[in-house]
């Protein structure tokens, strides 16, 4: 690790392909790891973590990321370590030659990923190809990979290309040339089935070009699919026909049209028949042919259709063999053979086996060729065929044979490499030598119905099944009882009865077979050799009649029979494996029946076993692995294990791989693995998984002929993943073709088949999900007839109690739509019926379930308690069977927690709401990450969240809902059929927190989310109502803020149209009816038109009459009617509204518990109306009332919202108004209110605007109403706790911690934790809290916690970030009296506090004539410095003079009578006096003295800030650092000449006393500054300084590369700073709207630490900031040659005495100090 020299911090190897990773920590970037991988030997992403408080450990997760762990909190350190790390491995490999591997790589390190949020932008850059990305790597890969494989097609080496062709395809994506090449090469190795697959995906790339069909066409012949190939070729010459060029068109010439190929080779068998005799026959009847009936079955053979196809395509290449080679093609026989071999009868099974791969251009040459090699001559009659022919050559052998019969010969077509088709041909031939009453006839009909049967498990014909049972069945009526044939004819036919069974469904032919087959058994003695056979076959059957009757006795004797035949199969026997699979199997069946977990784990065993009897390379090896397989997968899907699952897909992948691509048992096992992947996926959510699923689905059916029996299955299989597929990324093409694919499945099944009650509610239920997306009735009404059909083929007694609910499901879905309650009560029936009808232990819980459900929807819409109690009640027994590790338990959980909070809203019993979250919280937990439920989940507990947060305002609530909807909605992404909901339940959640703050933001995201909601929600969607109620509510909102009446406007059409959509019945039309009146009553306040508010009376009263006692929101209802009529009241003084209203708003309180968030609000409502009629009519009950109402603010026990702030305040307002007695409580209760609502808010500048809002002129009003009361010691608690509020918060976090961590180990341990807590908050803070509010909620509940535990457990500390008590604020007078002095509505003020009582002094002025004083000086004050400001001079000099006379000189008087002459003492202004240089206030005349004479002035924000500024005792000698900025060229902004010289004279000064640092020019830098101060405690800073009234907090010194700002000083942490000159313009002017909070440059570097602090008021001049800090400095040292920051204000005192003749007045009164 070249470069990095410090110690190894931890090491790791992966799991998933041994590499090493080391992380170490780097002394040149502190804070930083770095980790370097073995075998890239490079260096990956850098985390911004710190490494040096705690280990760190490097971890594998199993999405293949690294990520670094703090090994104390096992916490993620940083970002998980992805994008650089997979790609330097992939570059390097890919540098190094090594393409496959690189390929791999990134396919294992880059994209194989659980979590796509761990792929980063940057690592997709790379991938893709972005900004700043010269070669996409995909790109480089795949080029390189299609070159690559076109280099191996030239050399026939078809697996390499193969591979790099797929790995090209893989990188970036399929293209139509990249799929043509690697068809080719699957159809030069012969792998027909793949190759197939390709053309089909070129085709569907291309459908208009030719070369896919063309390669289609190719494949299909290599599959021997004649007719498709035919098919196919006839749509090539079709696009050919079509296409654009003329050369592409000119391809035509090449081709016969098949039509014409047919009358080529019709013309050749005319003339070739038209010579010959009728000498060939029928087989299967003995009689001759004629012309045409050889010509007809001519055309129905393969030979036929090969040959048609040759003379279609004239094909243009020669294959180049030796002439060995191609001797032994021909014929199909072994080079040696063709050496050695001599025409004989010898060898003559062998010979025949010949004729199964006898290649010819004519079907009669397969039997004419090999007359020669049995020394026979017989008469060659093209056209009979190569049946007929064989059939000659065989009756010949027999005849020369002798004795010996053809059954010695069939043997030879046992051989596994024969067609099917052949076989059955010389089978058929064989039959034909047989006369009626031979004693091999039996046999010859037994094997011709054996293989006649194996071709329809190939191809699905079912004609060949037919006809196989119709020769078992002669065969049979051939093998009398005590023929030594009977028992196999027995057996035999009962196999095929069973195969029809299970194809066609008829049950006839199951009791048939069980029947022959308990006939075979009897012929077959207990001691009998050959015993098992019957055993097993028989169990079978009886396990499928199991299957489709249901009948118990059926599959217990099954697996008695199976246990008999297997005790009949001991070890070594070779049939063992079979009875072992085949009892594995029944077993299986019998758990899933009846749950007993012992018959699936002895499955297992028997799988296990059978699979050690099939070593590697035996032929059922594959079936078992299979079989094998799907017990387990079974397993999982009971118990949950995913191991179970994971080795299920392993065994099925393997065998897969030993299936040859046209095994007839291929697609089977290709569907089986698509099944477990699709498992896989609902565990992991790993896209893939199901895309790779649908892949093997596709390729099942491709490998299933059309008329297979199982092909109803896979059509089954594959639309269900293509279900689950569409529920993921909610593409409706998935969802449609797995529609259509039902429809052809359900097409296979015959009327009367036993499983197409299956396939019809199969079809139902993805109906009924399409009609959840796109809202078209017609789809449910189809899904409801479809399931009444599934249900009309069975008998009540026997219906399948699952297809009852799903029709349930439907109706229920019908009437959410249309609102019919018969559907509902329907329903209710079918749930009720399925619950009667299911197991106890096998899905009893879902029928509970879903009964519930109903239950709670009938309640919603009729209010019958009953129905919500049994809804209860039954999810509650639901729950009971669903214990823990049962997949549906989360489930149980979200439903019973959606119940309780339904009888919560009905009832209000908050214990039902507590329940409920507890649940919620449960469904939760159990839910794994990326499981398709948990957005549902996240979003039912954000629900309830919001339902408690009503109740009881739990801001933590509010927060919480709001990060549980944001996670909901990035879980449906667009497309997804629920993301409307989400859009809107994340907007509700928004509009809630504008609602609690005020901050615009939420607003308007929450309007821009319901905007995208309602696009989703097209006319028809049933949530479309909501969604337009939804946007019409926060765009008044919006309108409320802004006053624009267009949102008004807007709002109320909203509002029109979403209470159209809800019929006269509907559960939701009286929160609409409300929505529209609020908005109507809006209107009328600012337009004035009467009728608006008539209007919203109405509806209010319709609204109201639909919530009835009871209902949730009867009390919103019956106070916002009491508001329409209190406006009505007030527009026409009619009294009957009047009391309608007051009786409305008391009626809402009795209904409303004293813990309810909007209790306040109903408070407000119904003192104002009763304030309203007492203006009428003079009543002091109600003022009395009105004011008892008020009171109970006070008691208020829920969390603070805007609503119970502006109830006090008008509380407040109301009292000062009236004189009322509980004016002083209503003041301590709004600033109570005051401190609890900016608790967080206050912290951040982003959110100053609430601060701003919320504070207003609260604090001086209250000052005022205590002072004028004479309680003095409360005023100045009040003012202070209502003033600088955002420092004061702010201040919180690094409140000094000395004194706590001195009281003792626990002590120190609390503020430890406090100190941790406060940083890792007050970074959060500093970025930006509305992206943060999940981490600033979390993060305020520790620091709550920990502040409760430091004000509980430490003595002396109860009052631990409290507000501070008069007794603790006086401290700040120790040094000097401080002088409050405040401008209110009510009076002018000030209160001086000194160690004895607080002295108050009336000031003769108004606010107004300060107002107007503060207005003249600051527009004075920005002349300072033009051409014309000594004609400004007599101005100033005249507010100086009015200071003096109306403010300052009563308090200077009262002052005398308290401290000495030349004594230090503190302004702490308010409001306006906050712009008035109240220390430069004097006479201005000869003889007579200005304050300056009298005292010393400094200013201070808040006693508290005074405190905080103390010096603290220090007898440290170690030098001071001093550090002298300057910026005299700024990044913008004229030149400042004086800087260089006064940062000369402040080096003269204090470089031979300090430890002296001068910063100036190109290293006066924003980061230059903050770093010198990391180092340094004093600070002289000479530059511009710019205030932003419109935003205070971007008001910033102008450093060379930019401006130095509030919001980047606050975040500040410097060690310990002592004082600083601000020698810039304006460093104590804020922002004008919000005097009190003090936002000035100034204040901010006094909150970062700095004690004292000296700025200026208004504009400074260069030339004089450097005389002053020549003379400044000259007094600041002490008699010890060290510098004293107490010095400063006395220092600043001197300086401007001694240069009072040298700079103008305005230059000698610019400097104020601040601070101790």
């Amino acid at each position: 690790m070249e470069g990095y020299s410090d110690r190894v911090e931890a090491l790791a190897v992966s799991r998933r392909d041994s590499q090493i990773v080391i992380a170490s920590s780097d002394q040149k970037v502190l804070g930083e790891l770095i980790t370097w991988h073995g075998e890239i030997g490079g260096f990956l992403t850098r985390p911004s973590i710190n490494a040096n408080f705690y280990p760190i450990k490097v971890d594998f997760s199993l999405d293949g990321t690294v990520k670094l762990l703090c090994t104390k909190t096992w916490q993620v350190q940083g970002e998980p370590i992805l994008g650089q790390c997979g790609n330097k491995r992939c570059d390097a490999l890919l540098q190094a030659g090594r393409l496959q591997d690189s390929v791999k790589s990134y396919r294992y390190y880059v994209m194989d990923m659980n979590d796509e949020n761990v792929k980063v932008d940057s690592c997709l850059d790379w991938s893709n190809g972005k900004s700043g990305v010269p070669k996409a790597f995909k790109q480089e890969c795949s080029a390189l990979c299609a070159a690559n494989g076109d280099v191996a097609l030239t050399g026939s080496n078809y697996d390499r290309e193969i591979d790099l062709y797929s790995a090209a395809i893989n990188l970036n994506s399929a293209s139509d040339v990249v799929l043509a090449s690697r068809t080719k090469a699957n159809m030069g190795k012969m792998i027909w089935m793949e190759a197939l697959l390709d053309a089909q995906k070129d085709i569907e790339l291309d459908p208009l070009y030719y070369l896919g069909y063309n390669l289609k066409h190719a494949a299909l012949l290599g599959t021997r699919r004649h007719d498709e190939a035919i098919q196919t070729f006839q749509t090539m010459l079709s696009k050919l026909d079509r296409a654009p060029d003329i050369q592409t068109r000119k391809l035509c010439q090449r081709h016969l049209r098949p039509s014409e190929g047919e009358r080529v080779i019709r013309r050749v068998v005319d003339a070739q028949l038209n010579n010959a005799p009728l000498r060939v026959f029928d087989t299967t009847t003995g009689l001759l042919c004629d012309r045409e009936a050889q010509i007809s079955a001519f055309k129905t053979s393969i030979e036929y259709k090969e040959l048609l196809s040759s003379t279609i395509t004239h094909p243009d290449f020669v294959m180049k063999r030796t002439i060995m080679q191609e001797l032994k093609d021909a014929p199909g026989i072994d080079r040696p053979a063709v050496v050695t071999f001599r025409p004989s009868m010898s060898g003559a099974r062998e010979k025949l086996r010949w004729a199964s791969t006898r290649v010819t251009t004519r079907q009669e040459d397969i039997a004419y060729s090999l007359f020669g090699i049995f020394g026979i001559y017989l008469p060659v009659h093209y056209g009979e065929k190569s049946v007929k022919g064989l059939g000659q050559l065989l009756q010949e052998i027999v005849g020369n044979k002798g004795t010996q019969s053809f059954t010695e010969y069939s043997i030879g077509l046992t051989d596994p490499q024969l067609n099917v088709n052949e076989v059955i041909e010389l089978r058929r031939a064989a039959l034909a030598l047989y006369p009626s009453d031979h004693p091999d006839r039996s046999s010859a009909l037994n094997d011709l119905g054996i293989s006649l049967r194996d071709r329809f498990k190939q191809l699905g014909l079912l004609a060949d099944l037919d006809q196989a049972i119709q020769f078992h069945r002669t065969a049979l009526v051939l093998c009398f009882p005590g023929h030594s044939g009977r028992f196999s004819s027995l057996n035999n036919l009962a196999v095929s009865l069973r195969v029809r069974v299970e194809q066609c469904g008829v049950l006839a032919d199951l009791d048939e077979a069980i029947e022959f087959h308990r006939a075979a058994l009897a012929l077959r003695s207990p001691v009998h050799s050959h015993r098992s056979l019957p055993l097993n076959n028989l169990a079978i059957t009886l396990r499928v009649r199991f299957e489709q009757q249901g009948v118990q006795a059926d599959l217990d004797k099954a697996i008695e029979f199976h246990r008999d035949a297997l005790a009949l199969r001991a070890l070594g026997h070779p049939n063992r494996f079979s009875s072992l699979n085949s009892l594995a199997v029944t077993l299986r069946v019998r758990f899933e029946q009846r749950g007993v977990q012992g018959d699936l784990d002895e499955a297992i065993e028997h799988h296990r076993a059978a699979l050690t009897l099939c070593p590697p390379g035996h032929s059922r090896r594959p079936s078992s692995l299979q079989n094998f397989a799907i017990s387990l997968r079974v397993r999982f899907e009971w118990q949950g294990a995913l191991a179970d699952l994971l080795e299920a897909i392993e065994l099925q992948g393997t065998a897969l791989a030993l299936y040859p691509p046209h095994h007839s048992d291929r697609s089977s096992s290709l569907n089986d693995l698509a099944i477990s992947l699709r498992h896989r996926f609902k565990e992991w959510n790993v896209l893939t998984d199901l895309d790779e699923a649908i892949e093997h689905h596709r390729a099942a059916l491709l490998h299933c002929p059309p008329k297979h029996s199982r092909r109803s299955l896979f059509l089954n299989s594959f639309s269900i993943s293509l279900q689950f597929r569409f529920e993921q990324r909610g593409v409706q093409a998935d969802l449609d073709e797995a529609i259509e694919l039902q429809r052809a499945a359900l097409a296979l099944y015959p009327t009367a088949h036993c499983d197409r009650s299956s396939w019809l509610n199969e079809l139902a239920i993805s109906l009924r999900d399409r009609f959840k997306l796109q809202g078209i009735l017609d789809d449910l009404d189809e899904a409801i007839e479809l399931q009444r059909a599934a249900l009309a083929l069975y008998p009540p007694a026997y219906r399948d109690p699952s297809w009852l609910s799903d029709l349930a499901i439907s109706l229920r879905d019908r009437f959410k739509q249309q609102g019919i309650l018969d559907d509902l009560d329907e329903a209710i029936e079918l749930q009720q019926a399925a619950l009667a009808l299911s197991s106890p232990i096998h899905s009893d819980s879902m029928f509970l379930n879903n009964l519930a459900n109903s239950l709670q929807d009938r309640f919603q819409q009729r209010g019958i308690p009953s129905d919500l109690e049994e809804a209860i009640e039954l999810h509650r027994a639901a729950l009971e069977l669903r214990p823990m590790g049962h997949s549906e338990r989360s489930s149980s959980f979200n439903n019973l927690a959606n119940s309780l909070r339904d009888r919560f809203q009905q009832w209000g019993a908050l214990p039902d709401l507590e329940e409920a979250i507890q649940f919620h919280r449960a469904a939760l937990a159990l839910c794994p990450l990326g499981h398709s439920d948990q957005s549902m989940l996240l979003n039912n507990l954000a629900i309830s969240l919001r339902a408690r947060l009503e109740q009881r305002g739990i801001l933590s609530d509010l927060e919480e809902a709001i990060e549980h909807h944001g996670a909901a909605l990035a879980l449906r992404p667009t497309g997804h059929p629920d993301r409307a909901t989400s859009l809107n339940n994340l907007a509700n959640s928004l509009r809630d927190r504008f609602e609690y703050w005020g901050v615009l933001a939420d607003l308007d995201e929450a309007i821009k989310l319901y905007r995208a909601a309602l696009a989703l929600c097209l006319p028809g969607h049933s949530g479309r109502s909501s969604s337009l109620n939804n946007l019409a509510i926060s765009i008044r909102n919006r309108f409320e803020e802004r006053g624009a009446l267009s949102d008004l406007d807007e709002s109320i059409e909203l509002h029109r149209a979403a209470l159209a959509l809800f019929p006269p019945d509907h559960l939701d039309r009286p929160m609409s009816l409300n929505n529209l009146a609020n908005s109507l009553q809006i209107s009328f306040k600012w337009k004035g038109v009467v009728s608006d508010l008539d209007e919203a009376i109405e509806l209010h009263r319709a609204a109201l009459a639909l919530r009835s006692t009871g209902h949730p929101d009867r009390p919103s209802s019956l106070n916002n009617l009491g508001l329409s009529l209190r406006d009505r009241f007030k527009r026409w003084g009619v009294l009957s509204d009047a009391d309608e209203a007051i009786e409305l708003h008391r009626a809402a309180l009795e209904l409303c518990s004293p813990d309810h968030s909007d209790r306040s609000g109903y408070l407000n409502s119904l003192a104002i109306s009763l304030r309203d009629r007492f203006d009428q009519q003079g009543l002091s009950s109600d003022l009395d009332e009105a004011f008892i109402c008020y009171l109970q603010l006070s008691q208020v026990s829920h969390g603070v919202s805007r609503s119970d702030l502006r109830a006090a305040k008008t509380w407040a307002a109301s009292a000062e108004e009236l004189q009322h007695g509980s004016a002083l409580v209503a003041y301590q209760t709004a600033m109570k209110f005051l401190d609890q609502y900016l608790a967080i808010l206050s912290s951040s500048p982003r959110l100053f605007d609430i601060v701003r809002e919320a504070t207003s002129s609260l604090a001086v009003d209250a000052f005022s109403y205590c002072v004028r009361h004479g309680a003095l010691i409360i005023a100045v608690e009040l003012v202070e706790q209502g003033r600088a509020v955002f420092w004061t918060h702010l201040a919180r976090f690094r409140i000094p911690l000395d004194d706590i961590s001195a009281s003792g180990a626990a002590g120190e341990a609390l503020a430890e934790e406090f100190r941790q807590i406060s940083f890792r908050l007050r970074k959060v803070l500093d970025t930006s809290p509305e992206d943060q509010f999940p981490q600033v909620r979390q993060l305020t509940m520790q620091w709550d916690d920990v502040v409760l535990r430091i004000r509980t457990v430490l003595p002396g500390f109860s009052r631990f970030l409290l507000p501070p008590l008069f007794s603790d604020l006086q401290k700040a007078a120790e040094n000097g009296p401080v002088i409050i002095v405040k401008a209110s509505k009510y009076s002018c003020d000030a209160l001086i506090i000194s160690s004895q009582d607080p002295v108050h002094v009336p000031l003769d002025i108004g606010r107004t004539e300060v107002s107007e004083l503060s207005s003249e000086f600051q527009s004075l004050a920005e002349r300072v410095g033009s051409s014309d400001h000594q004609l400004e001079l007599p101005k100033i000099i005249g507010i100086l003079r009015k200071l003096w006379l109306r403010i300052v000189s009563p308090i200077v008087q009262a002052l005398g009578r308290l401290i000495q002459p030349r004594s230090r003492i503190w302004w702490c202004p308010t409001a306006e006096f906050t712009l008035l240089p109240l220390h430069a206030a004097g006479p201005y005349k000869k003889k007579s003295h200005n304050l300056s004479h009298f005292y010393i002035s400094s200013y201070t924000p808040t006693l508290s800030a005074l405190i905080r500024a103390r010096p603290r005792v220090s007898r440290d000698t170690s030098p001071q650092h001093f550090v002298a900025i300057g910026q005299a060229n700024p990044d913008r902004g004229k030149r400042l000449r004086c800087v260089t010289p006064e940062l000369g004279v402040v080096a003269d000064r204090l470089a031979p006393i300090t430890s002296f640092t001068s910063l100036a020019d190109s290293d006066a830098t924003i980061q230059g500054a903050f770093d010198a101060l990391d180092r340094n405690q004093w600070l002289h800073l000479a530059c511009h300084g710019t205030p932003n009234p419109q935003q205070p907090f971007e008001s910033s010194f102008a450093m060379h590369d930019g401006p130095l700002m509030i919001k980047d000083i606050i975040r500040s942490h410097w060690q310990d700073p002592e004082f600083a000159f601000l020698s810039a313009c304006h460093t104590t002017v804020g922002d004008k709207s919000s005097l009190d909070e003090a936002i000035h440059l100034a204040a901010a570097i006094q909150f970062s630490g700095f004690r004292s602090v000296i700025g200026s008021m208004w504009s400074v001049d260069d030339e004089v900031a450097r005389q002053v800090a020549s003379a400044f400095y000259d007094n600041l040292v002490d008699g010890s040659g060290r510098l004293d920051c107490t010095r400063a204000a006395v220092s600043l005192h001197k300086a401007m005495k001694t240069l009072r003749n040298k700079i103008p007045l305005e230059q000698q009164i610019v400097f104020i100090h601040i601070g101790a």
